[in-house]
């Protein structure tokens, strides 16, 4: 099985709840764990029309439009003004933007984050979800149902990206997604400030995710959980890619 995989079996409805919040370290955070065994996410980008859906209100209309319910969604990476994903962006097999591999040789504090290395992507196949660099990721050969990229991996292999600073004070809201030990899918938002190092080890060492990577942060970072009354807005007049679960 590839780094960073974890198996899963024919989907059924999912089962909610499987949100909660918990304070790890004084920050507070969402937590939604995700059984493969249970449900598979989606990723949404654009409707019918063509336009980024933006919203988390809009994609919810089009999953009911389906006679379904969306139950879970976060932003599932950073995004172009325009709301078009920054890199690598497939749903349902389907390649609607291709990997991002531009390089900055800048250092690691003044580099944006998405470009942040290694920077990777979360996808799920026939086998399961993984996370892995992107140039790992485009070495394999095998099909994929959705990827998105983003940056920088928090965790890799159970060991933290070393270009994390303790005690750093570069602090803000911040999103991301773990495969972890026990099979699941986990995505967690910070309702505060938190750094990367601090994040990351949320991950790894609170959620036991050997593999997790950073989504979004700031005012673009958010999530969406009616069962929770949460029903973020980007302070960037909307997201870019967003990964839901439906039932």
């Amino acid at each position: 099985m590839l780094a960073g995989m974890t198996s899963a079996a024919e989907p059924e409805p999912a089962q909610i709840p499987f949100c909660q919040s918990r304070t790890v370290e004084q920050v507070g955070y969402v937590i939604c764990s995700v059984d493969l065994d249970a449900a598979r996410p989606r990723l949404f980008w654009k409707g019918p029309d063509g336009r980024p859906y933006r919203t988390f209100g809009a994609v919810a209309a089009a999953v009911a439009a389906e006679g379904k319910s969306l139950a879970f969604a976060m932003n599932a990476g950073m995004y172009a003004d325009d709301f078009t994903p920054m890199g690598l962006h497939i749903e349902s097999g389907e390649t609607l933007r291709p990997a991002n591999t531009v390089e900055l040789k800048q250092s690691a504090g003044i580099v944006p984050n998405f470009y942040k290395k290694p920077n990777g992507v979360f996808f799920l196949d026939g086998r399961g979800a993984g996370i892995m660099p992107t140039d790992m990721f485009l070495k394999r050969r095998d099909k994929v149902a959705f990827a998105t990229q983003s940056g920088p991996l928090l965790v890799i292999g159970g060991k933290m990206n070393p270009i994390f600073i303790p005690g750093s004070r570069d602090r803000t809201r911040r999103s991301g997604v773990g495969v972890c030990e026990d099979g699941a899918v986990r995505f967690a938002i910070s309702d505060g400030p938190v750094n990367f190092h601090d994040f990351a080890r949320l991950f790894r060492d609170d959620l036991k995710c050997p593999d997790a990577l950073f989504l979004d942060g700031g005012r673009g970072a958010g999530i969406y959980v009616p069962a929770m009354g949460r029903n973020d807005w980007s302070g960037h007049g909307g997201y870019g890619p967003i990964v839901g679960l439906i039932e």
